[in-house]
């Protein structure tokens, strides 16, 4: 079962991205805020690993925005973060290998015992499948003595399977060797940054937010609409389980939109099973600079081809 982070959520800002190292925060904020974001990590032993991708997540702007803006997570320098290394005391260090130890051994006790379930099944059912054949050639007199043979000695197979099972489950977990586990996370043994020095501002997002945060206010999931020539592509729900429904490109709107733009983004839409949005903020007053005000006031229209 997934646990809830402690919010708010720190999203690491490295290197100009917005990334997250927790399993926990990454489904979480998957779960109950649709934010998908984009696995980038690779295993060291293949480097150009380009399926199956795992942590960190990589977020857009548009994403770690919106959840600052909600008060769901931070933005963490975790250059300025990690100074605290430096001072950690050598209590704390053993401590936490402490902690990692334990763990690789309950790690190591529950792999210990699904091989012995699992073996045990294998066992089962290899008994029932020389009775059975015990049991047919118990009716031809001519293989008797040595259909008896092989049972007898497949049985005692079984039996020993069962003693070893035994056995290994009541090994003591000091005597099994623990599992290396590699933590994602900093947070512990540095503790959760709450100081203002490590704390950056809101993320800069691109003039498309505003509509990005409208979508996303509306229970969307949204992603980056790179391979479909758009600025996003939009989901009624979790990608895992639903195709998008939008290919989405923003405008602000004084924007003069080239025709043919709105043409081939319709027919495109039309191509992949999706309809075409096109949307930004409406400005009816001089006064409507706010960002928040910029997103309430976003109108969207979708264009469909019909009859192809």
């Amino acid at each position: 079962m997934d646990s809830q982070p402690t919010l708010p959520v720190p999203i690491s800002y490295i290197s100009g991205r917005y990334l997250l190292f927790s399993i926990d925060a990454v489904t979480y904020l998957r779960r109950e805020h649709n934010i998908c974001g984009v696995l980038i990590g690779t295993l060291p032993q293949i480097p150009q690993q380009n399926v199956f991708l795992g942590l960190p997540l990589e977020l857009m702007p548009e994403e770690a925005r919106v959840l600052v803006d909600r008060d769901v997570a931070c933005i963490v320098d975790e250059a300025k973060a990690h100074d605290g290394m430096k001072s950690l005391l050598e209590e704390d260090r053993r401590q936490y290998l402490r902690e990692l130890e334990s763990q690789g051994l309950h790690a190591s006790r529950i792999l210990s015992d699904r091989k012995d379930q699992q073996r045990e099944q294998a066992l089962k059912k290899l008994g029932e499948k020389v009775k059975a054949k015990a049991a047919k050639a118990a009716d031809n007199a001519s293989a008797s003595s040595a259909q008896k043979d092989e049972s007898s000695s497949v049985v005692d197979i079984f039996d020993d399977g069962s003693n070893s099972a035994s056995r290994s489950a009541n090994m003591t977990p000091e005597s099994k060797l623990a599992m290396a586990i590699t933590p994602a996370t900093s947070y512990p043994p540095l503790p959760q940054p709450t100081s203002s020095s490590r704390i950056l501002s809101k993320p800069e997002v691109p003039l498309s937010y505003p509509l990005f945060a409208h979508l996303h206010s509306q229970g969307y999931f949204l992603s980056p609409g790179l391979r479909f020539g758009c600025q996003y592509v939009a989901y009624p729900g979790d990608p895992l389980r639903f195709h998008s429904h939008f290919l989405v490109v923003s405008a602000e709107w004084d924007q003069n939109i080239d025709l043919m733009d709105i043409i081939n983004g319709g027919r495109l839409g039309t191509g992949v099973k999706k309809g075409f949005l096109l949307g930004g903020p409406e400005k009816t007053r001089e006064d409507v600079d706010s960002e928040a005000e910029r997103v309430e006031s976003v109108r969207a229209f979708s264009i469909e081809w019909a009859g192809m």
